[in-house]
């Protein structure tokens, strides 16, 4: 019978590029940035990695079909190397990977790694087929901010909730994570704002702003796991381990009847169920210590903490205007600016999220750090839209917590 990975992974190294636009820079440099970082910490030789999985969304734009993208820039002479893909998270998809061969024996080191290249195509948003690329009818009716859009309406009118209780509760969303962006050095956005800029901005899709919507970013980030054993071989101390990964995907029911109302995520809710189980966690809100969500849209944000069993339904915008979530409340989200302000860089970001877990409970947060290292952290991503998209969660911790 299957017990799950908890504490079977320890990760040896992790780095992440600077996010922005990155011009002058090619997807290549990009990993390189992150990889270095990433061997560097894990303190072995690049000859040590058995094998590597590379994460990349929407690989027409900078790196090709395959993942011999990776091999190239990194130079991983004949290693396997394994190209994978699942909207948003496909950065958590590469983890996965690495993780699960290191789990099951079938490596002793692994590399996982995720970058994308999006801001050549001079589109402002995401680049699908019909924006900065070829014209053709994918997705024609379907934009990103409208669905989202869609979900704030819904989780509005389901919970009885006042128009303007609900924008403000997304301005101080989306205020706490620039104000966390501007302490990171890696962020793309570093600039504070106001409640008020926040709330007089340019409509996007009604309710959501200007302010309500993460930037589109170049990026890299890189994670190398091993067994916990190997790890103290190595000399490390103060294990950073893997406690649960789980994965859940639609059906494409919630698009085809209405036993769905729309107002949250049920990958979220299936996967987060299985991964506290996994990872022995019997009340969330008072065991994890720090959060990196898919703030795509800050909706996205306050819906997600109520499918992860924080807030209570509907409860969500209190705990919000109570500070909870700040970087100084209870229970941090977005601590490093989150896809809001470190940016979304598709392939990486999953990476980018366990990273800044690394780095808090490791101390090395910088003017982000907070006072008392976590020592559980849970990060979240969401791909595609809200009636059709993938979920994917992990958890990380120190060993033995």
């Amino acid at each position: 019978m299957a017990t799950g990975i908890r504490d079977k992974v320890a990760i040896l190294g992790m780095g992440c590029s600077r996010f922005g636009e990155r011009w002058e820079d090619s997807a290549d440099d990009l990993m390189v940035e992150a990889f270095v970082e990433a061997l560097a910490d894990a303190g072995i030789e690049k000859h040590r990695i058995d094998a590597a999985w590379f994460g990349t969304g929407i690989e027409e734009q900078h790196v090709g079909k395959s993942a011999v993208p990776l091999s190239m820039a990194l130079r991983l002479q004949n290693i396997p190397v394994t190209r994978v893909e699942n909207y948003c998270a496909s950065g958590t998809e590469a983890f996965r990977g690495a993780v699960y061969a290191v789990a099951s024996g079938a490596c002793d080191i692994a590399l996982a790694q995720g970058v994308e290249k999006l801001k050549d195509t001079g589109y402002g948003g995401l680049p699908q087929r019909t924006r900065g690329t070829a014209n053709d009818l994918y997705w024609p009716n379907v934009s990103a901010p409208g669905s989202f859009a869609q979900l704030a309406s819904a989780y509005r009118a389901k919970h009885g909730i006042d128009a303007g209780d609900l924008k403000r509760a997304m301005a101080h969303i989306s205020v706490k994570s620039h104000d966390n962006g501007a302490r990171n050095p890696k962020a793309h956005l570093r600039k504070r704002i106001s409640m008020d800029q926040v709330l007089d901005a340019p409509i996007v899709a009604e309710p959501l702003g200007l302010f309500d919507c993460c930037g589109v970013s170049d990026g890299s980030a890189a994670a190398i796991v091993t067994t916990p054993e190997i790890a103290r071989s190595l000399g490390k101390t103060d294990l950073i381990t893997v406690k649960a990964l789980q994965l859940a995907v639609s059906s494409g029911t919630e698009a085809q009847h209405n036993s769905w109302d729309g107002s949250y995520f049920q990958t979220t809710r299936a996967a987060a169920a299985r991964a506290y189980n996994e990872a022995g966690i019997d009340n969330p809100r008072n065991s994890v210590s720090l959060f990196e969500v898919h703030d795509c849209f800050s909706v996205t944000e306050l819906v997600t903490m109520e499918d992860l069993f924080i807030s209570p339904e509907g409860g969500a915008i209190r705990d919000v205007m109570d500070g909870f979530y700040d970087a100084d409340g209870a229970v941090p989200c977005q601590i490093d600016g989150g896809l809001k302000c470190f940016g979304h860089p598709i392939g990486a970001s999953g990476l980018r999220m366990i990273y800044e877990m690394y780095l808090q409970m490791q101390g090395r947060a910088g003017d982000r750090q907070r006072q008392k290292e976590p020592s559980i952290g849970l990060t979240h991503n969401l791909g595609g839209f809200p009636h059709q998209n993938v979920c994917s969660i992990t958890i990380v911790g120190r060993e033995g917590a």
